[in-house]
Parts: C-alpha cells; structure tokens; sequence
C-alpha cells in the first residue's frame, strides 16, 4: 500500500485532499496544528503538530513504527527504506483578502510559512521521499500585469520580473524557488502548483480568513429579502474561482506527471465580484441590494491562463462557477443557522 503524508491536513484543502487520498487507496498520516473543523479526517494517523519546529517536522516525516533518524559516523544521515510515496505541503499561515492585504500579519505570514517550507524541504531529503508536492498560489503573479480587470495576465511565464502584490505572494514565489532549488541540488522530486481561489463546502465561511465566495454566501445567508450586504470596493475587479473536487482532479494530474514547472490549477471563467454576489445572491433566491464600502481589494483582476496545464496534463475543470456555488451555499446556510442556535 502506498503511504502519503499531508501536511496542512486541518485546513479545507488539505482535509479533501485526505478523503481523496482515501478512495485512492493510500495510507494517509494528516498533520496541521488543529483537526479539520467540520467534519472528522479520515486520514490513518493524525497529529498536531507547529511545523514550525524542525523536531516536529522530522516526527511527521517518520513512517508509521519508525524512529527518528540519527547522523550516522559519516557526513550523511541514515536513510529508510520505508518513505513516503507522496508528500503534500499545503502548511501555510494564509487566508482571504481580509487577512493577507491588510499589512498588519505580514511578517507572520512571511516567517512562518518560510519556516515551515525550509523545515519540510530539509526533512523531505533527509528522509528520501519519493515525491513532493507544493501548494503555491496565483498571489505569486507581478501586480503589473493585473491592472486591467478585463485583461490580466496570468501564463506560468510572466511570473518574472517579480512584483507580487502582498507578502503573501513573495513568501509564495521565494518557497517555489526553495523547492525547486532542492530540486536541483538534491533530486528533490518535486511538483508545484499556483492555485487560483479554490472553493467549496469545509471551508472557512467566517472569521476573516474566508475568500470572497465563502464570504458573500456567508452574508447572502444572513440577509433577508431586500437587506442591504457590504462588499469591499466597487466589485469591478475580476477573479476566478475553482471547486474543490477540480482542484483535487488538478492535483492528481499534475502528480502522475512528469512535470516538474509550476502549473496554474484555476478555472478560466473570470467574473467580476459584483457578478459573483449576483450569482449567489440567484443560486439564494434573494433580491438584495450591495453597499460599496472600503476595504482590502488586492489586483484589480486576476483569471488563470489553463494553456499549459492543457498542453502538459490534458487538464481543464468541469463545474462552471455557478455548480460550484450551488454545491456550497446549502452547506454555509446550514452553517449559518448551526452558529444561530448556538448563540440562542
């Protein structure tokens, strides 16, 4: 049986990908600092863990009975046999435009999710995992080339000169060029995609750290018939967003590939926010009206370019944007009035 490890198995992303890993027919080991918060994981083993500490880190790469490797008499650790197939980094100190555009959790994002991928790559040679997976982000684009709301550019290939609009970002880009650089210097086999807004049920619908579809459902839900919703800016700056279970289908793809460059894994189907809310606001049932107030907007307009991925992997997702949100706006509602009687 093969064995796979997910780390950041807590988080949305993380905890599908376990179930997926699942039907797959892997033994799973999922490690985050918390458990998934809807629903129990069903990997194999789960441990809570700051990957932030190198000890931890070694701890998550032992396989199942194993102890932690010690320096033999030579310049080399004393490998296992026994690693793991796949590995999937997914940590990250992250979340939507209410948490990384502010400014005020920079240096957080920055330190920590750096220090956890220079844990992982550290440990992931050390205990000869087959192979690596990395979940970078679209965040990584130059903030130059996504001024045009109806025109963004966002090919593998225009990542370069660096301009990323948020630490977040850079963070993302300097942990790209980490993987590959190890990669390079000791065969790390390793495989990188730019995730581009992924969306769905289990994921954070409250809190700050929510993306924009989780929040207007979240909001939608709240409101009545003909209530007033907020929404940051003028809603003309443009995104994507991709389901959940694509994502995974991306994932997968790219995994049984011999692709070793970084693929964009989104939809092509860009709207713009004010777009997004009306079609939740349909997919609801709800007429409301949207105040236009301040807040953190991020690049004016941001849509996956799938050429690549296509060309590489034969990959394209299925579900347009409005199957995506049919399927996760029930499960926020439901998630609305479970917070109501809690409060009540």
């Amino acid at each position: 049986m093969k064995k796979a490890l997910v780390l950041g198995a807590g988080g949305f992303i993380g905890h599908h990908l376990v179930s997926s890993l699942k039907k797959e027919g892997f033994w799973v080991r999922g490690v985050d600092l918390k458990h998934p918060e809807y629903s129990q994981s069903k990997a194999d083993e789960f441990s809570i863990y700051d990957l932030k500490n190198l000890k931890l880190v070694e701890k998550s790469f032992c396989s199942p009975g194993q102890n932690i490797k010690k320096e033999s008499s030579s310049s080399s650790p004393e490998f296992s046999d026994n690693s793991f197939d796949e590995v999937y980094q997914l940590a990250a100190d992250m979340g939507g435009a209410g948490f990384i555009f502010t400014g005020e959790n920079d240096a957080n994002i920055m330190h920590n999710s750096a220090l956890i991928n220079l844990n992982v790559c550290e440990m992931a040679v050390k205990y000869k995992v087959k192979k690596i997976f990395y979940a970078s982000s679209a965040c990584i684009y130059p903030e130059h080339n996504q001024i045009d709301p109806e025109n963004p550019n966002c090919a593998e290939n225009t990542a370069y000169p660096a301009n990323p609009d948020s630490e977040y970002g850079w963070e993302k880009l300097f942990s790209e060029r980490l993987f590959l650089s190890f990669y390079k210097n000791f065969n790390l086999n390793t495989r990188i995609a730019r995730f581009h807004n992924i969306f769905g049920p289990e994921g954070t619908w409250d809190g700050g750290r929510e993306k924009a579809p989780a929040a207007f459902c979240r909001k939608i839900a709240l409101a009545k018939d003909g209530d007033v919703i907020e929404m940051w800016g003028d809603g003309k700056q443009t995104r994507s967003f991709l389901y959940i279970e694509e994502c995974l289908r991306g994932i997968r793809k790219l995994m049984d590939s011999e692709c070793f460059e970084p693929l964009n894994i989104g939809s092509e189907e860009m709207v713009s926010i004010n777009e997004l809310a009306k079609i939740t606001m349909e997919i609801a049932n709800k007429d409301l009206k949207i105040k236009h107030i301040p807040g953190p907007l991020g690049v004016n307009g941001r849509n996956s370019d799938n050429k690549l991925i296509m060309e590489k992997l034969g990959w394209s997702p299925n579900f347009s944007l409005h199957d995506g949100i049919k399927k996760t706006y029930p499960w926020i509602f439901e998630q609305v009035n479970k917070s109501k009687e809690v409060k009540e």
